[in-house]
């Protein structure tokens, strides 16, 4: 019979788990990290946080997602290239295999905890993984039931996490070893041949962006924070603010990624964070830089010195460094991570072709518009000396974990934030002055400012005016900024490279667009930008 440590709550052996040398349940994070060093899966850095690395595979891998196609939920699912379909058989065969993979294990460790800080409508979830770092991971993320809840805790969901477990590939009807299947039937999800830690919570969150619409609840690829009197959500994909910009002193952080808009308001999904890392500084973000420093937390990929010392700058092992942590390492936040109906809907970009205005405000169509496009730039490799930008666009900022068609999100946005009178901001974080590799990236503080000028209503009595591409309003003025920087032409020094650039840029939203333009209102398709030209 095994041995168990912590606070059972079920029996593997209903998952078909049997003959597991000892069992850990629900243990708190610093237990399990000094476990995952004891068992040679990471090492204490200088001030006892736990680093460790996630090997070939240092991000999500899309292309080995999978939904299994099943009665209960195909009509929902929007199948493509996205949402890739697999079947029964598959998802029964590689099941199989993981349970008795984890079965022959010496150690496993399970947690059982919630997705959603708005109990009533809370997901219970089992997570039982391989590692006990990945324990230690998800407990930092989810939300931990007290006592009692954890006396009646009946799980829902249920992960299997087996990174070191790899599959067959094409023999196993796979894309390659990698897999994240999730079954709604079964309700289970199976992760294998991955160690990147953000595959457990990101499989879930997939999974309540399917139950929450069809209750009337908008689940949210974004981060909040509140004043108590005034909320603000933040949409934006990796690396475009939304952690940093969360974060702010005069405001309680709610919550960073992921999170539902409902009756009551807005509730975080998770009990911690996940905070990219490059380049993480002191200065810029010291509430952020200071749960590195602590001893329940978990750093990814990052370098350390030989006096355990990390080195946030080196990109050596991927720029995809991360640290999770408990979200009561952030002091200012709300203590119950939940917030009122939000006043304003802020969608981040990090336009690197340095286009896009530092801040504007949107329509409601615009705001849809924007919604639906997911926009933001990211930077390549370099060839030949030449560092170009390449757009990306992810619907509802969160293309990949959205199963049902963006229209059905984007519809459920714009009731609430007609219902709750909310204005909507575009804030672009990227470049100004010229593209990547002419201009600069745009000032912290000068965005902070705009940010800051926008919550507090500081920009509804200035004057406007219109983009002539996109339709949508740019102040002329705001408090703590160069005027000259909230309008682009005038920061580039060829005022037609900018329109060229442009033009080309307003090409690749009209492009991008025309995958949605039939399942949304000719208001919505009427924010489409146009090309100007000479």
């Amino acid at each position: 019979m095994a041995e168990t440590f912590g606070t059972p709550s079920g029996d593997l052996a209903t998952h078909g788990i049997k003959g597991v040398g000892k069992i850990h349940w629900n243990l708190p994070a610093t237990e399990l990290i000094d476990l995952a060093v004891e068992r040679n899966e990471g090492v204490f850095s200088a001030h006892k946080a736990l680093v460790t690395e996630t090997g070939e595979r240092t991000g999500r891998s899309p292309n080995d997602k999978y939904i299994v196609y099943e009665p209960t939920t195909s009509g929902d699912v929007n199948w493509g290239d996205v949402n890739i379909s697999t079947d029964e058989d598959t998802f029964n065969n590689m099941r199989s295999k993981v349970i008795q993979y984890l079965s022959e294990q010496n150690d496993i460790f399970v947690q059982d905890l919630y997705c959603g800080a708005d109990f009533s409508e809370a997901l219970p979830i089992r997570v039982i993984t391989q590692n006990a770092w990945h324990n230690a991971f998800a407990r930092n993320m989810f939300i931990r039931p007290d006592e009692e809840r954890l006396a009646n805790h009946s799980p829902e969901f249920t992960v299997f996490h087996a990174p070191n477990f790899e599959a067959d590939g094409q023999a196993d009807g796979l894309n390659s070893q990698c897999f994240i299947i999730v079954n709604y039937q079964a309700k289970e999800v199976i992760i294998g041949g991955t160690r990147y830690a953000g595959e457990i919570k990101k499989s879930i969150f997939s999974v309540m962006n399917l139950i929450l619409p069809k209750k009337g609840i908008l689940p949210m690829h974004c981060s909040a924070n509140t004043n108590g009197e005034n909320t603000a959500v933040f949409f934006g994909l990796s690396g475009t603010g939304k952690t940093t910009l969360s974060a702010d002193p005069n405001r309680a952080l709610i919550g960073d990624d992921e999170h539902g808009w409902g009756a009551n308001g807005v509730f975080n999904f998770e009990g911690g964070c996940y905070a990219k890392l490059i380049d993480l500084s002191e200065e810029d973000e010291p509430e952020i830089f200071a749960t590195t420093r602590k001893y329940g937390s978990v750093l990814e990929n990052i370098v350390i010195d030989q006096d355990g010392i990390p080195d946030f700058h080196d990109t050596t092992k991927t720029e995809n460094t991360r640290g999770s942590y408990p979200i009561e390492f952030i002091d200012n936040r709300t203590h119950d991570s939940k917030g009122g109906h939000p006043q304003n809907v802020i969608f981040l970009t990090c336009d690197a072709f340095g286009v896009l205005p530092p801040i504007s405000r949107l329509s409601p169509e615009q705001a849809a518009y924007h919604f639906i496009s997911g926009y933001t730039a990211k930077v390549a490799g370099t060839e030949v000396g030449v560092k170009e930008p390449q757009a990306t666009f992810s619907a509802c900022f969160g293309e990949p974990f959205m199963p049902m068609h963006p229209g059905v999100y984007a519809d459920l946005l714009s009731d609430k934030m007609n219902q709750h009178n909310a204005n909507a901001w575009l804030i672009n974080t990227g470049w100004s002055g010229g593209p990547y590799g002419v201009g600069n990236r745009m000032k912290l503080r000068y965005t902070r400012a705009m940010l800051n000028a926008a919550l507090d209503g500081e920009l509804d009595n200035v004057e406007y005016t219109t983009d002539k591409r996109f339709g949508f309003e740019v102040p002329l003025e705001c408090p703590g900024v160069p005027s000259e920087v909230l309008q682009p032409i005038q920061t580039w020094e060829n005022p037609d490279s900018y329109d060229k650039t442009a033009d080309n840029l307003a090409k690749m939203f009209i492009e991008n667009f025309t995958r949605y333009q039939d399942g949304v209102s000719d208001a919505v398709n009427s924010a489409t930008p146009r090309v100007v030209g000479n």
